[in-house]
Formats: C-alpha cells, structure tokens, sequence
C-alpha cells in the first residue's frame, strides 16, 4: 500500500512542476534555466499484462540543452525490486520518447539514500552495458530551513525541505517556520503544501506537532486538514458539553457516582454515546441505569 510520505515526496513536483529547476542548484546539477515543466502519464505499462508505473513523470524544457524527461521515485525504504524497475523505467522512456532520461529520488533517511545513489548496472562484470545513476535528495543534501524569509522565497523547496527532513531533530522548527511563511500566503498556493506536509510526516510525531501549528497558526485555512482539526475540535466540544450536562442532571436528581463513574463520564469523547447516557440519566434511579449496568453496580 502506498503510504502518505511516498505520495507526498513526489507529488510536489506536480504540484509545482517547476521545482527541479531549484533543486538542481541544492542537488549540484549544472543545468540551464527551465523554460517549462509539465506532468505526462505514469504509466508505462506494455501490452504484456505487466503493469510499470513511475511515481511522476515531467516533460522539461530548458532554454540552452533541450527537453527532457524527469522521472521523480520516492523511496520509503531500500527496496532490492528497484535494481531492476529503475533500469527499465529510463531505457523505455528513452525509447517511446527519444527524448534524454533523469531519474531523481527523494528519501527521507540516510541510510536509503546512501542505498538509491548507487549505480545500477547491467552487462558483465568485465564491461557494463548499461548504467543508471540516480540523483538522489534526501536528509544528507537538503538545506535545513529555519528561516521564514527563506522560505517563503520558495514555499515548494521548503516543503520538500521538511518533508525530507521529517525525522530530523530539529523538525519543530522547521515546521514551525513552514506555519509562519504559510501564514499570509493565498490559501489556493498554501493549501496544497499544508495537505503535502501533513501526509509527508506521516504517523511520526511530528505529525502531531504539525496538526497543532495548522489548528492555531493556520487556523483560517480551509485545507481538508484543517477542517478535520476544526471538526475534531467541534466534536471535542460537544463532548465536554454533554458530559457536563449529564453530571450536572445527576447532581440535580441526587443520584450519587464514584470517582471511576466521573472519570468515565469526562474522559468520554464520544458526543453520540454522552447523549445516550444524558437520555437515560433524565428517568435513570441509579447510575448503573444511565450506563445499563445492572442497578446495584454504582449504589
């Protein structure tokens, strides 16, 4: 199953196609200014029933060198199937489009990126026939980026930026200064980031972190993660009302509970299964009936 981080690490480069262009320059690579960018279709699948499919795929055009295909893979983990697919993907697109092949993979821990920049080769020992080198961004070349003016300089290079970097230690600031460069941008640009970060950190703690910045610092966004914060604090709140409500009914019609029976009744979140017990609590003699406990349970 693809998880949320594999989408996010390469989904960017859809989002801004033109994003290679500035990473080039962090990666090392001499290119010449990119003219344009624009996705073409994953798929690479032949009439055999064998289905190939790349993660993204751009067409770029440059100013001095010409066009060429750009082939974005994210790499979770080290993944020994890849020493043969990656070959494939760049000779046969070499072959339907006749155009130059680059294949870049984005990593968000050391040990895979040291294991994806690895040549791969086909042929003999004694002479390989065919070589693929990967360009590699991962935590090892990516900037750290803590400054808000940097990043805002270029929000798609940042948000890579702490995605590749999701499990460094210093990840609170880094998301701290994503929340802030977000803060004033249009929310039809900082959208999309805010959602690509959220599933670039994937279950790691951060995420969390990540979930609190958007809920206080991006608050007036309207990205699906923010609505989900927003109806999760919607739900919080019709919780802790009803739970007050049902302690206060049991407290007007002295009906007596223990401490676990208040600690149940607090620690619920559910507003569905609050209402239920408020709904009994109103004719309940006990609290045993308000939890449909047998009568003596809470005497």
């Amino acid at each position: 199953m693809v998880s949320a981080p594999h989408e996010a690490m390469h989904r960017i480069f859809q989002e801004d196609p033109g994003l290679f262009s500035r990473l080039s320059d962090v990666l090392g690579l001499d290119l010449p200014p990119l003219r344009s960018a624009a996705t073409l279709t994953v798929d690479l699948t032949e009439t055999e029933p064998l289905e190939r499919r790349v993660d993204t795929l751009l067409h770029i055009r440059t100013e001095n060198d010409g066009p060429f295909l750009l082939v974005v893979e994210a790499q979770g983990k080290k993944d020994p199937g890849k020493t043969a697919s990656w070959p494939y993907y760049v000779t046969y697109l070499n072959n339907k489009y006749r155009l130059p092949v680059l294949l870049l993979v984005i990593c968000q821990d050391h040990a895979t990126a040291a294991w994806a920049a690895r040549p791969l080769t086909i042929g003999l020992p004694q002479w390989s026939t065919v070589t693929t080198r990967p360009l590699v961004a991962g935590p090892h070349n990516m900037p750290v980026i803590t400054n808000v003016a940097e990043a805002r300089k270029d929000l798609a290079l940042a948000t890579l930026s702490a995605i590749t970097h999701a499990d460094n230690p210093d990840v609170d600031a880094i998301l701290k200064t994503m929340s802030v460069a977000l803060r004033d941008t249009p929310e039809s640009i900082a959208d999309p980031f805010v959602e690509l970060i959220a599933q670039g950190l994937g279950n790691r703690p951060a995420a969390q972190q990540w979930r609190n910045l958007v809920a206080v610092d991006l608050s007036f966004y309207i990205s699906p993660l923010s609505e989900e914060i927003r109806d999760e604090g919607r739900a919080e709140g019709r919780a802790q009302g009803r739970a007050e409500g049902l302690l206060l009914t049991l407290d007007v019609r002295g009906i007596d509970i223990t401490d676990a029976t208040r600690e149940k009744i607090t620690t619920c979140g559910d507003p569905e299964i609050l209402r239920r017990w408020l709904a009994r609590a109103v004719l309940a003699t006990t609290a045993g009936e308000v939890f449909g406990e047998e009568p003596s349970a809470d005497r």
